[in-house]
């Protein structure tokens, strides 16, 4: 009778956190926007406008030798959607409501529930401006071909992952010093712009330039990720395990470092910054 109980129990618990999530998520979509399209469409003409930019920067500066032998374009769409990705779900988490928050005052509602809900409406934004791209794509210009979709996929999920691994570090600390977290934050995004690698090709860096972007996860993702997508390459300067590792740290970090600081803060601390 007890074990039956604390099932019934443990499957509830789970379906409440669920739900709460799920509408958590919804709400977020739709925070910063008037509804839920106008939200993907401002993240379609975000992720166009840049794809654009690069493309005619790499066509300007002479880089289509540098690429992988086929489409140019999706070269670029390779590197930017995954970039995205991982951009907005560092800014989703960490920007993510604390435990100061007014819905925190509602329960079963918690930070973990607003880490996820951020997270996933990230995820959900970016991936239907993916393949609202993607589709337009192959209906307007040419049929699209990519080697591998689903590992092409799994890669988009990793660059969000380790999205959210890194804005929870950024999340725990933020309470803390906002202004500096916030310094620090505009940085990161601004230093993946160039150290995140998608204008190149990892096979193609000599061992100097290489330094310069091995460190960075991302740039492993992007590169594996256009191994899944071109059929005529095959990475072999960079790890598909090296992200993961990263990310799971910094995540249990993140977690963590947020437990610790939502245990101190309190209304009028949050009041005082």
């Amino acid at each position: 009778m007890f074990e039956a109980k604390n099932t019934t129990s443990l499957v509830w618990n789970a379906f409440t956190i669920l739900e709460l999530v799920y509408y958590n998520t919804v709400r977020s979509v739709r925070s910063g926007h008037r509804d839920a399209v106008f939200a993907i469409l401002t993240s379609i003409l975000q992720t166009l406008l840049m794809v654009l930019v690069f493309f005619f920067f790499m066509d300007f500066l002479g880089m289509r030798q540098a690429a992988v032998r086929g489409d140019f374009l999706l070269y670029v769409m390779s590197g930017i959607f995954v970039f995205m990705v991982h951009i907005k779900a560092v800014s989703a988490v960490a920007g993510a409501e604390g435990p100061t928050a007014p819905m925190m005052q509602h329960l079963p509602m918690s930070t973990t529930v607003s880490i996820w809900a951020s997270a996933f409406s990230a995820l959900y934004i970016q991936v239907v401006a993916l393949f609202s791209i993607l589709g337009a794509y192959h209906l307007f210009w040419k049929p699209l071909e990519i080697y591998d979709p689903i590992g092409a996929l799994l890669m988009i999920l990793l660059a969000w992952f380790s999205g959210c691994a890194v804005g929870a570090v950024f999340l725990a600390v933020k309470p803390w010093a906002p202004r500096t977290v916030a310094m620090i934050q505009q940085i990161y995004v601004r230093l993946n712009m160039f150290a995140s690698g998608k204008m190149f090709l990892a096979n193609l860096m000599v061992p100097k330039q290489l330094m310069l972007f091995s460190w960075n996860p991302l740039f492993h993702v992007i590169d594996q990720g256009r191994g899944e997508v071109f059929l005529n390459y095959n990475p072999m300067k960079s790890e598909l395990a090296y992200p993961i590792i990263v990310s799971v740290v910094l995540l249990v970090i993140g977690l963590i470092g947020e437990s610790y600081t939502r245990k101190r803060v309190s209304v009028s601390w949050g009041a005082g910054h």
